[in-house]
């Protein structure tokens, strides 16, 4: 199984991706930390941190927020222990250390740790596993724990967590006397096998597959335990629970679709993939590429995103996609991305990275500000802000990225994926190593027993060239470069000569024989225009228009209101631009089209007989990664296609 490359030997500055990637230490980290002490002015209420205080002993007072609240920390903490892993700080050690020692002072002496039960439920612990969220808390915890001992060498939460990982094995399991359960919310499988990876200790790992083994077999566990007298409802939406919801209604191996909740559900995936190659498990593998198919070519947003329905953040069908009340939390296409790494890991296959490319180019990016300081939860495809509206079927969807939520599961999940950005961009194994990503780094590559120093420079996604400086090798070994699937035209040279390769699943494969190689990589990815399959109703009869892995949109400020009126004729042509005093540089796609008139209706004539008539326009697309970076206004990736 290949893998990635640690972060502390890889530094990236890229014309594109250090505006983001720069801000997780200067901005999103701080301002994080801030708002989880709850002094950030007219932002909702964190009490992350408090709640901790409580835990411990050191404040009085009542559990605020949701089941899960101490996930927040932990997701920062672990963006905490990438950026030290790639840059060590002083003071931002010092801080974490401070949430550290909180969170090992609120342990219980048997080592559980989740705040929720230990300040307003002590008697209900593991009684509610379909809706506590323990295992889930426990998951992030873990995660967190490994990346700060990988990035500070510092053993105090991973000591924490180990206890903890302990206290949960010796709690679940298939043996008598044991909770023969599994999480309501998964993501424990993740943490136990994150830790199994730097202890060596096979419980963890065993203790994540059987979570997957026993989820969905047997009488379903959740509806059992909903029957027990001493049950309490967490969540009133659980009151009609559907077991597809946490992808409970059976056994994982015979699932055929995705399912239910995306972010539990891609979660999941990530773990199963990583234990079918642990334990050569070929059907739990055929299992992930069986849900990875359905859901990336029949549920999946063309931005990358997942979960089309705002009710109970979820799955629907084939081929349901709205644009302007779907839900597509930030979260579910972090995970989209975990899942393609791992199963990109596992194959070789570079298809997979294709879809990690669009996740991180497009959802994961637009769930962020320019700034670093505000978020986007859910990620529409078309926004008219006035019916945006509370108590109705688009409550959910915000015109406006928020300083922060009640549930900010986002904004850190955030945090830690553009801090781990390097994670992504290459993956190694003892024969050959790959570039994944085109992000300009440098790196040292250790493989078949040499260290490779590995320069890239490219200003990639808006030219579409890259340079590759391979130096400090003395063995001939193989290198390959990943072809994306929007590429054209794919050359590559070699010390200033154009070679051959081979093509290995996605891969331009080359072999390296001298000491300092120069690779020169050059394809074409102009402006188009993509449909949709008529499958895809919300979508039939429109276009989109993409640029490489970007998927562009029009905004308001650019092109009037009523975007929903425009028309445009796929045969003209689309006109690139470079303009450097918008989002810090970008390519803008401008193209004729047409817009329906207005001026035969007025305000009060709701319907009557009439003919369209159009106007002649001008379109303005940007980036849908920086929609909503200049206002509030109306916003659309699809539009009509004049036929």
């Amino acid at each position: 199984m290949r893998h990635s490359i640690d972060l502390n030997k890889i530094k990236i500055e890229d014309s594109f991706w250090s505006k983001h990637v720069d801000l997780v230490k200067q901005v999103i980290i701080p301002y994080q930390w801030e708002a989880m002490n709850d002094r950030i002015e007219d932002a909702e209420s964190s009490h992350c941190l408090e709640n901790f205080k409580i835990a411990a002993k050191e404040e009085s007072g009542e559990f605020y927020g949701a089941v899960f609240q101490d996930t927040d920390v932990a997701k920062w903490l672990e963006a905490v222990g990438f950026t030290l892993a790639t840059k060590k700080d002083q003071q931002l050690e010092k801080t974490a250390d401070e949430a550290i020692d909180l969170i090992t002072k609120a342990q219980c002496e048997d080592g559980y740790i989740n705040t929720y039960f230990t300040i307003k439920e002590p008697s209900k612990r593991w009684k509610n596993l379909c809706e506590g969220h323990e295992l889930y808390t426990a998951g992030h915890l873990m995660e967190a724990a490994v990346a700060y001992y990988n990035g500070t060498g510092k053993r105090k939460l991973l000591d924490c967590m180990i206890r903890f990982a302990d206290l949960i094995c010796d709690t679940f399991g298939a043996e008598d006397g044991k909770i023969h359960g599994y999480p309501g919310h998964q993501e424990v499988e993740i943490g136990l096998i994150k830790l199994y990876d730097v202890t060596g200790q096979k419980r963890y790992l065993d203790m994540a597959k059987y979570f997957i083994d026993a989820r969905g077999a047997g009488d379903n566990y959740f509806l059992e335990e909903m029957k027990q007298p001493d049950y309490v409802r967490i969540f009133p939406e659980f009151d009609r629970y559907d077991t597809k919801y946490s992808q409970s209604h059976m056994p994982v191996r015979k699932q055929m679709t995705a399912e239910g909740h995306a972010v539990r559900a891609v979660y999941m995936y990530s773990a199963m993939a990583e234990l079918a190659y642990e334990y050569h498990d070929k059907e739990l593998f055929d299992t992930c590429v069986r849900l990875w198919e359905n859901m990336t070519k029949r549920r999946m947003y063309i931005t990358g995103s997942i979960g089309s329905s705002g009710i109970l953040e979820r799955f629907t069908t084939d081929y349901d996609l709205p644009n302007d009340y779907n839900y597509s939390e930030s979260c579910a296409s972090i995970g989209l991305a975990l899942f393609g790494l791992r199963m990109s890991n596992i194959t070789k296959e570079a298809s997979y990275i294709d879809v990690v490319e669009r996740a991180l180019y497009n959802t994961v990016l637009a769930g962020i500000a320019l700034d670093g300081k505000s978020f986007f939860y859910v990620n529409p495809l078309e926004c008219w802000p006035d019916s945006c509206m509370d108590r109705t079927s688009k409550e959910h969807v915000k015109s406006i990225r928020q300083k922060w939520f009640g549930v900010a599961c986002c904004p850190p999940n955030i945090a830690r994926t553009l801090a781990s950005l390097g994670q992504y961009i290459y993956s190694v194994e003892e024969e050959c190593s790959y570039l994944n990503l085109f992000i300009s780094n440098t790196t040292e590559i250790c493989w078949n027993g040499e260290t490779i120093q590995v320069e890239v420079k490219t200003k990639f996604p808006f030219e579409n060239r890259v340079e590759i400086t391979l130096s400090g090798g003395t063995k001939r070994t193989d290198f390959g470069i990943r072809i994306p699937d929007y590429a054209k035209d794919f050359t590559v040279c070699s010390n200033g000569e154009r070679v051959e390769y081979r093509n290995e699943k996605g891969y331009a494969i080359l072999r390296i024989d001298s000491s300092q190689t120069t690779i020169i990589v050059e394809f074409s990815a102009p402006a188009k225009f993509v449909q949709a399959n008529p499958l895809v109703r919300a979508d039939a009869g429109k276009v989109c228009i993409t640029k490489g892995p970007l998927v562009y949109a029009l905004e308001e400020v650019d092109n009037g209101n009523r975007l929903s009126s425009i028309v445009i004729d796929t045969k003209e042509s689309l006109t690139e631009k470079w303009d450097q005093t918008l989002f810090g540089g970008v390519t803008v796609i401008s193209a004729s089209a047409q817009k329906i008139s207005m001026k035969d209706w007025n305000e009060t004539t709701l319907y009557q007989d009439s003919h369209t008539v159009l106007e002649d326009i001008e379109i303005k697309a940007i980036p849908y990664c920086y929609w909503n970076n200049r206002g509030i206004g109306e916003m659309s990736v699809w539009l009509k296609e004049k036929l």
